[in-house]
């Protein structure tokens, strides 16, 4: 899973990264705001903003985010205590708020929560569901095991059922922010259904597809 982690404290920020990659996490620091921003389509599941940091503050970073994704989980971390502060993190829709000084386990803990990495397994079916950290799909006690791409891309529309995934979120997520072609997306596709034993993954003619339970 990839992280962006902005924090300008440079000894935290290593703390932290050093932390969540021997997590198993793919990490991307940045100690300013600027950089951070231009990252931020770059395929990222979590992100950890840091508020006061140099050119871009973290408030205006995660209003950009919520302009791409509604659903991924964004975390706050912050030295303010004060309370127009944290309320303006919350109304432009940050899932929580750590004040500084933290333990780096509640942020692990945090992650966990909001990326449902604690428990893996997401039901769309009765007998089906998929289990992230062992990036297999388990339909009726049988074990479908997946590629990096084919478990992103799961992940991406299980987190975001009925929804309408668009061909550019898709590259995003799954490539992390590399080129992908349009046939790559629609080769990547057609063997995760290839998988599912219903027609869960619908196509949009010229937008994407959406996940819907049958």
């Amino acid at each position: 899973m990839k992280i962006l982690l902005l924090e300008d404290n440079k000894k935290l920020n290593e703390a932290i990264s050093k932390r969540l990659k021997l997590k198993g996490y793919n990490v991307l620091s940045f100690l300013d705001g600027a950089e951070a921003y231009e990252a931020i389509t770059d395929g990222f599941s979590c992100f950890v903003l840091d508020i006061n940091v140099p050119n871009i503050d973290g408030i205006k970073i995660l209003k950009k985010i919520r302009e791409f994704y509604s659903g991924l989980p964004v975390i706050i971390i912050s030295a303010s205590v004060e309370l127009d502060v944290i309320k303006q993190a919350y109304e432009f829709g940050c899932n929580d708020f750590l004040k500084k000084p933290f333990f780096i386990d509640e942020l692990e803990i945090k992650i966990e929560r909001y990326c449902n990495i604690q428990n893996d397994k997401i039901f769309f079916d009765e007998d089906c569901y998929f289990d992230f950290k062992s990036s297999m799909i388990m339909i009726n006690g049988e074990e479908n095991r997946l590629t990096k791409k084919e478990k992103l891309l799961m992940n991406l529309f299980l987190t975001k059922q009925n929804q309408v995934i668009t061909y550019e979120a898709i590259e995003n997520y799954v490539w992390e922010g590399s080129f992908a072609s349009l046939e790559s997306i629609r080769s990547l596709l057609r063997r995760v259904r290839k998988i599912l034993p219903k027609e869960y993954i619908q196509t949009i003619i010229d937008t994407g597809y959406i996940f819907k339970n049958i």
